[in-house]
């Protein structure tokens, strides 16, 4: 019996098409308790993500929302749909260092279903609108989120990528001496 290997495509051999917790954390600065994905399943660049969120009683906002009848927050939610997207814009930058994404529109969100301890927020992300010229990243990306097959919530969402000292001023309070 002869043993051939198949051959190895070159495009699936040069773009990877998922993340894992660690290599997530490389990428997007979000960190406990903030951070809402927890797994890229597939990437294709410029094009889509599919991101896993697990949802545990552990969550802090579990605690107030809503005691005896847990209930994850909507806009964490959208904020999820937002962090998938980001980490599909970032694996674009090859220098990160001093840049954040930020929001800068949230379009036609619409929540089917609650989200309870327990579910898999499975994150569905399609860029609408892609922008790059120098030192600036923009897009439009439409966003699902599905427990178990069902559509949970989706929104469109509008980010760029900026400098992380944008806006901070110069450390003076405006006071004068």
């Amino acid at each position: 019996m002869i043993e051939t290997t198949p051959p190895v495509s070159d495009t699936a051999a040069a773009s990877k098409t998922g993340l894992d917790i660690h290599e997530i954390l490389k990428i997007l600065p979000h960190r406990y308790p903030f951070l809402l994905i927890d797994r890229v399943l597939e990437l294709k660049r410029k094009e889509s993500i599919v991101a896993i969120k697990n949802v545990t009683i552990n969550e802090p906002f579990f605690n107030g929302h809503f005691p005896g009848l847990p209930i994850m927050p909507g806009v964490l939610i959208v904020e999820a749909i937002a962090q998938a997207g980001g980490a599909l814009l970032l694996t674009e930058v090859e220098d990160r260092t001093g840049k954040v994404m930020v929001f800068t529109g949230i379009e036609r969100a619409k929540f089917r279903r609650p989200v309870s301890p327990g579910d898999q927020l499975r994150i569905e992300l399609e860029v609408k609108g892609w922008r790059a010229i120098p030192r600036m990243i923009a897009a439009k990306m439409h966003g699902v989120a599905y427990v178990a097959g069902k559509r949970v919530a989706e929104a469109t969402v509008s980010c760029q990528l900026i400098d992380s000292s944008r806006g901070r001023g110069d450390g003076s309070d405006g006071a004068t001496e």
